[in-house]
C-alpha cells in the first residue's frame, strides 16, 4: 500500500517509498495494522471512528461525524488543538473500536476530535510545504540550542498540517528550563510552539535504524508498547552480560530479549538448581554452563588428586545423581553417566605427493615435435616435386 505523495511517477509508473522517493508521511508501512475482520459486513456504527497516522507513526482516533466515505490510505483533514491537520487514514471499520479497547481510549466517541473533510489539492501542497521546512527548522534549532548551552538533544520537529504549529520532540537527563529558547524559535519561524520530552526508546522509534540482525528497528516497523526489560532475561537465555551486545541503539536493553523470555523460563524450570554440588567418592561437581535447547548440564569436576576437568550430564543423569547424594550415597565416579563419544576425525585434505610423475608431460611434446618434424619432411618433399616438373 501506497500513499497518495508516492503512488505514481511523473511518468505514470507506480513510484513506491523506501529509496524511490521522498515520503510525506514518514514511512506508509510504519506500524501498520492488518485488519483481520475486512471480509465481514460492517454495521454502519462501526464507521464512526477512523484511526488516522500521521508522522513517524503517530497515531490518534478521530469521529466521522459526516460519515465520510473514507478509506485506508486516503489523506484526510482533521481536527487539532489550534487549526488543522492533515494525516492518513490507517484503519477503519469494526477494528477501531478494539483498537481503542486495547489502547484504553474511551469509546464515547462524541469525545473525540473530528474529521473535517478529505483532503484538497490545496490541503495537500500547504501540507507539503509545512513538511518541507521540518529539516531547516531543525538544524537551525540546534543551533539555537547550542549557542544558549542547554543540556538537551533535539531529535524530531513535525509541523502541522495547516503550518500554524510546531511540535519539537527533545530527549534530556534533568529538567531544561528553554524559555528563552522558545522565545528566539518563535521569532524566527513564526509558528506556535511546542516541546516535547520523549524518551530514548521512543526517539528511536521516530528517528529509525537497522539493528544487529540486519532488520528495520522492531520499535520504529511495528512495535507500539515498550516493556521493561531486565538483565535477568539474558540470564534466562545463556547471554553474556556484554553491555555493547546487549544494548539497541536506544542505549537501552533490546526489546526482543523478551520475546522468547517465556518460552526459555518454562524450559529452565525442568532443570535442577545449579546451586546444588554433584558428590563422587573421589570427585566434587560444580555447575558450570546450561544449554537449554539440548537439555545438557555441564559440571567443573574437582577430583581429590588435584586434577580437574569438564563432564557434560544429561538432565536425568543430574537428578539421578542428586537423589543419591540425598540418600547419602556417593557415586564411585563421574565417569560412569559420561558417555564416551568417539569422533572420527576426516582429513581436510588430499595426498597427492607420488600420483603424478614430472616427466607426465614429456611424451606430449615429443609427439609434437615429431609431428612438426613430419609435416616439414613433407612439405619438402612437395616443393623438390614442383620443381622437377619446372
Amino acid at each position: 500500500m501506497s500513499c497518495l505523495n508516492c503512488a505514481n511517477n511523473t511518468n505514470g509508473l507506480p513510484k513506491g517509498c523506501k529509496s524511490n522517493g521522498n515520503c510525506a508521511i514518514g514511512g506508509c508501512g510504519q506500524r501498520t495494522t492488518y485488519d483481520w475482520l475486512s471480509n465481514l459486513d460492517q454495521h454502519k456504527s462501526s464507521n464512526e471512528v477512523s484511526e488516522v497516522s500521521f508522522k513517524n507513526g503517530r497515531k490518534a482516533f478521530y469521529y466521522n461525524e459526516r460519515q465520510l466515505p473514507v478509506h485506508v490510505g486516503d489523506a484526510v483533514v482533521v481536527e487539532a488543538a489550534i487549526g488543522k491537520d492533515v494525516g492518513m487514514v490507517s484503519l477503519t471499520g469494526e477494528l477501531v473500536r478494539h483498537q481503542m479497547m486495547r489502547k484504553k481510549v474511551k469509546v464515547a466517541s462524541r469525545d473525540l476530535k473530528k474529521i473535517l473533510s478529505k483532503a484538497q489539492e490545496a490541503d495537500l501542497q500547504k501540507w507539503k510545504k509545512a513538511r518541507a521546512r521540518e529539516n531547516k527548522t531543525m538544524n537551525r534549532s540546534r543551533e539555537l540550542i547550542i549557542q544558549l548551552d542547554l543540556k538537551m538533544k533535539l531529535s524530531d520537529v513535525e509541523f502541522q498540517g495547516d503550518g500554524t504549529k510546531a511540535v519539537f520532540y527533545y530527549t534530556a537527563e534533568s529538567r531544561v528550563d528553554f524559555r528563552e529558547l522558545i522565545k528566539l524559535m518563535a521569532d524566527e519561524f513564526k509558528v506556535r510552539i511546542e516541546m516535547k520530552q520523549i524518551g530514548s526508546r521512543q526517539e528511536a522509534s521516530r528517528i529509525g535504524g537497522i539493528g544487529s540482525c540486519g532488520r528495520e528497528l522492531c520499535c520504529s516497523s511495528w512495535m507500539s508498547d515498550f516493556r521493561s526489560v531486565t538483565t535477568g532475561a539474558a540470564r534466562y537465555q545463556q547471554l553474556s552480560l556484554n553491555p555493547q551486545k546487549l544494548a539497541g541503539q536506544c542505549g537501552k536493553l533490546k526489546c526482543c530479549l523478551n520475546f522468547e523470555l517465556d518460552q526459555y523460563v518454562e524450559q529452565v524450570q525442568k532443570f535442577p538448581s545449579s546451586k546444588k554440588v554433584l558428590e563422587f567418592k573421589s570427585a566434587k561437581g560444580k555447575h558450570f554452563k546450561t544449554d537449554v535447547f539440548k537439555n545438557k548440564m555441564f559440571y567443573f569436576i574437582e577430583n581429590s588428586s588435584g586434577t580437574s576437568s569438564i563432564a557434560e550430564f544429561s538432565i536425568t543423569q543430574v537428578h539421578e545423581i542428586i537423589e543419591l547424594n540425598k540418600k547419602g550415597n556417593k557415586p564411585e565416579s563421574f565417569s560412569t553417566f559420561v558417555e564416551e563419544k568417539t569422533f572420527q576425525k576426516e582429513p581436510d585434505f588430499d595426498n597427492v605427493v607420488g600420483q603424478d610423475d614430472l616427466t607426465r608431460f614429456d611424451a606430449v611434446f615429443k609427439k609434437k615435435k615429431n609431428n612438426r618434424n613430419k609435416n616439414k619432411k613433407v612439405r619438402n618433399k612437395k616443393k623438390a616435386f614442383k620443381n622437377k616438373k619446372q
